[in-house]
């Protein structure tokens, strides 16, 4: 067998020619004869690896535990690096143009592992809501435990909106003896689709942290990302993914991702490291499978998002349509054309009644299945009152929109004549 080491091609241009992600997504960070002529990376199902020599092992540990910086100049140990993981993170950071990748369990592994990096005892957090429900929960409920405090603005805030609420981060701070250590966006919002403005938030936090101290700005983009937005063009830093979704797509793993800056990224990966959330090779490798068609299906599922919204905005049962592609909010509209490439497939639905009347509507579905989640070739729907945001305070939830009459939907690739009769059926039983 061949010796391993780094893969012979790393292919990202042709001439002057810049290969798209799609193309990338069937080679990169892959060299075939490193493992007998194999097209496809093998499954690495192993714990350990044997270094070739004491000294290198001596140098791959000076990686891990942080006396070198950067990743480990190989692969030591399978809770720290594997050869599919290193792949993946190799083709996951081409979509959005990031210096590199982290890969993790899940999508709140990933999060939690970027909080507990990036935040310690004392400090304060700014986001934007909503956020995902167990996203809150993480920030408001348990880092609190340890001292963490937050300050929030609603999705759609203002820059001047956004000066207000950095300024009274920083007054907690200073009360606290901490630091603002993070702005944590969440765009378009789950599940209410509101979109921040990421570039104003990128210009209100230059402003009040003029100097090299700055909390840095990560976003969850999940719902549009990484085909119809790319928010470290807009001035993020990390980008968060559950790969759970649109990444994986098949609805059969789940996995997290975080791409950006590698100075920050050399800040999470010795905590990835030491709690142990990275992704396990088989799921690495199945992701690997789900990037090649990433854009294949990402496309068709936006294209019958299209359509099924279509024939709903204008059904007498509906009452309203958080969908991208109908944006009536000017403010959000301006949001919508600076930032993004595409409305997505996942919107909100709101029924005309209230709870009884989603549950009908959902109960009366036949190709549409009733289950959370969303990116999957399947078309899901839920009741995120009753289900994803439960746990999210009544008045919380008034507050952020999160009403009884809204059902998320996640449009699949099926056909869409086929969706759009199952929709009308079903509003016919409401």
């Amino acid at each position: 067998m061949a010796m391993r080491g780094k893969p012979k091609t790393n292919t990202k241009k042709i001439g002057d020619r810049d290969l798209s992600p799609a193309t990338l997504m069937m080679g990169l960070g892959y060299d075939p004869m490193l493992s007998e002529g194999s097209l496809k990376p093998p499954i690495f199902l192993t714990s350990t690896f044997a270094f070739e020599s004491a000294a290198a092992g001596k140098r791959f540990f000076e990686h891990i535990t942080g006396k070198r910086e950067g990743p480990a100049d190989g692969l030591v140990y399978s809770r720290f690096n594997g050869p599919n993981q290193e792949i993946l993170e190799d083709r996951l950071a081409v979509w959005d143009g990031a210096d590199d990748s982290l890969v993790f369990s899940s999508g709140m592994s990933a999060i939690a592992t970027l909080l507990l990096a990036l935040v310690g005892q004392n400090d304060v957090i700014v986001h934007s809501g909503p956020l995902y429900a167990a996203t809150e929960t993480l920030i408001a409920r348990i880092l609190s435990r340890f001292g963490v405090s937050f300050v929030d603005f609603p999705a759609g805030a203002t820059r001047e909106e956004i000066d207000a609420i950095l300024a009274r981060a920083q007054a907690l701070a200073d009360e606290k003896g901490g630091k603002v250590a993070l702005v944590y966006l969440e765009s378009p919002a789950n599940p209410t689709n509101a979109l921040v403005d990421v570039e104003a938030v990128r210009a209100a936090r230059d402003a009040a942290f003029p100097g090299e101290q700055k909390p840095a700005i990560a976003i969850d983009n999940t719902f549009l990302g990484p085909l119809w937005q790319k928010p470290l063009n807009q001035g993020a830093e990390l980008v968060v993914y559950s790969l759970t979704k649109y990444a994986g797509g098949h609805s059969d793993l789940v996995a997290g991702g975080v791409s950006g800056d590698q100075h920050l990224l050399n800040l999470i990966r010795p905590m990835r490291n030491t709690i142990g959330t990275i992704c396990d090779p088989n799921t690495a490798w199945m992701l690997l499978r789900s990037l090649e068609t990433l854009e294949l299906r990402m496309s068709r599922a936006g294209e019958n998002a299209l359509k099924v919204c279509t024939f709903l905005r204008d059904h007498p049962k509906v009452e309203g349509l958080g969908y991208l592609g109908f944006i009536s909010d000017p403010r959000q509209k301006d949001i919508f054309d600076r930032h993004c490439t595409g409305a997505g497939s996942t919107f909100s639905l709101f029924i005309k009644g209230g709870e009884e009347e989603s549950f009908r509507f959902l109960d009366a579905l036949k190709i549409a299945k009733l289950a959370v989640s969303l990116g999957g070739t399947e078309t899901l729907a839920s009741h995120p009152a009753a289900m994803t945001h439960l746990s999210v305070p009544e008045e919380r939830k008034k507050a952020l929109g999160i009403t009884d009459n809204l059902v998320r939907v996640s449009i699949g690739i099926e056909d869409p004549d086929d969706l759009i009769a199952d929709f009308a059926q079903a509003l016919d039983a409401v």
